[in-house]
């Protein structure tokens, strides 16, 4: 497939297996060329965004979680706040996180409107150039107008699969998104101009959780000074001098959560083979990364409504994202 323009649109929480389950729903998608490619750890959103925008993995970029030890406290990558409020200033985005989006290129970004300047987006999409939405509908009219303006690539991001998945977990309300989602593809796909390639892809997959969340044992929480990451990823970052202790406690969690050291997740590169000593010094000392359809509870870490379906995770639900293209 060759093409003069390319449009890469981003479905966010959009799994190749759920897809794969359902391309009744998904005629669009499920006609284009392509398959499943594999996400990065942690498989979260502020992770793997940073990672299609810089092309870099997780340990050389930086941001390694949906809530990251900073040092002192533990940031909401996604708000860019803690509990007490807003951290720009504390944490300047563009030095927490300062690898350049698209090698340096001033890209058109089609995302929400209410996300431009937010921190997030300015420690991922700096330098862009922003062109929000605030209507789904926008998306492939301004992505059209971005093309008639000579532009040769846009990157554009939809995050209604991902919400609808986290408030209503997989049903009829998922099912509709994905015909809802399909539907934007189409949109997208039909105001094309000719020699232009249409590449959807995801950041992560879901998995249903419910009410299955664990509550560390008292045994385990003796050794915890606080904790980061998400339910399905969880830090456990131990009390000084019983970082054993604290692995120890954790094996009883063995059959529903891999049960890892910061030493066995570097040694093994899940964050990639290169990792900055910046971004080794916001990682726990052990990590529970479930396997099972379960989440890890940190009090801490808490929201406007309980999740039903989450990410994070290793597994194939959460892991495999769809690759696909098509060109007019």
């Amino acid at each position: 497939m060759s093409a003069e323009r390319v449009v890469l649109l981003v479905l966010d929480g959009l799994g190749w297996n759920q897809l794969r389950e359902r391309p009744h729903l998904a005629p669009t998608l499920a006609s284009m060329t392509g398959g499943p490619i594999t996400s990065v750890a942690p498989s979260t959103t502020a992770t793997a965004l940073t990672s299609i925008t810089t092309g870099l993995a997780p340990g050389e970029h930086g941001l390694i979680g949906y809530r990251m030890d900073m040092g002192g406290t533990v940031m909401n990558t996604l708000r860019w706040a803690d509990e007490k409020g807003d951290l720009r200033r504390q944490f300047p985005p563009g030095r927490v996180q300062s690898c350049p989006p698209f090698l340096g290129l001033a890209v058109p970004v089609l995302s929400k409107a209410e996300l431009e300047g937010t921190g997030f987006t300015e420690a991922h999409l700096a330098g862009v150039k922003p062109m929000g939405w605030r209507a789904a509908s926008s998306i492939a009219v301004t992505t059209a107008a971005a093309f008639a303006a000579g532009e040769k690539f846009v990157y554009a991001y939809y995050d209604g699969v991902d919400k609808i998945a986290h408030e209503r977990g997989f049903g009829e309300y998922y099912d509709a998104e994905l015909v809802h989602a399909d539907a934007l593809v189409r949109s997208v796909l039909d105001r094309l101009p000719p020699s232009t390639a249409l590449v959807v892809t995801a950041d992560h997959g879901q998995v249903h959780v419910g009410q299955n969340t664990i509550v560390p044992a008292p045994e385990v929480l003796a050794h915890v000074h606080h904790q980061s990451g998400e339910g399905r990823f969880r830090w456990l970052h131990a009390i000084r001098g019983r970082t054993a202790d604290l692995g120890d406690a954790c094996a009883r969690y063995g059959d529903v959560a891999w049960v890892v050291t910061k030493e066995q997740v570097l040694d093994e590169n899940w964050f990639g083979s290169r990792v900055t000593a910046e971004t080794a010094r916001r990682m726990g000392d052990v990590a529970l990364v479930a396997h099972a359809p379960v989440s890890f509870e940190d009090p801490a870490d808490g929201g406007a409504f309980e999740l039903v379906c989450r990410h994070g995770s290793l597994t194939a639900d959460e892991m495999l994202v769809p690759f696909l293209a098509a060109s007019v």
